[in-house]
């Protein structure tokens, strides 16, 4: 007879695409998923930030999560969503094409990243690939994103505006 799974054999995961691909990131690390609004440019940024948004009067960096990604961004469109995440003391909202679902899902159902990928990409933010039937998705952990000199660029942008 199998063991009974544990609350700490699961994790809540939030389910976003980026560039028709799936992903998904622990709902820990989501402070809030907030629709699309207007972005300020600000002029001289770093490539990856897409601007700057008011959210409830606090000034906050955006990114284009699918440039960091090295993917094709999309036309922002109505499912677009910004995830707004804690990074150390600085917040930082994160562009998807779309926010899906919260799925609960075993940890046995998260292989690691397979080795040759490993060998040839930067795997830092990368916790794994999940599969839920025939489906994959790419487990990212949103804290590693950014590299210290990419928090250091948006942290910068912010505190400009």
């Amino acid at each position: 007879m199998p063991e009974e799974e544990t609350i700490h054999d699961k994790m809540q995961l939030l389910i976003f695409s980026i560039a028709g691909e799936e992903f998904a990131c622990k709902t820990n690390q989501v402070k809030e998923i907030t629709k699309m609004m207007e972005i300020t440019r600000m002029p001289m940024a770093p490539v990856l930030i897409k601007g700057v948004i008011n959210l409830r009067g606090k000034v906050i960096a955006v990114i284009d999560l699918a440039r960091q990604l090295d993917l094709p961004s999309s036309e922002q469109g109505e499912e677009t969503r910004i995830i707004v995440v804690d990074f150390d003391d600085n917040t930082v909202g994160m562009l998807v094409d779309s926010a899906s679902e919260v799925l609960r899902i075993s940890t046995a159902d998260i292989e690691p990243t397979p080795a040759v990928i490993e060998n040839k990409i930067d795997t830092r933010y990368i916790e794994g690939v999940g599969r839920i039937g025939d489906r994959l998705f790419v487990l990212l952990d949103l804290n590693k994103v950014l590299s210290l000199e990419e928090r250091e660029a948006v942290e910068e942008v912010a505190t400009e505006s």
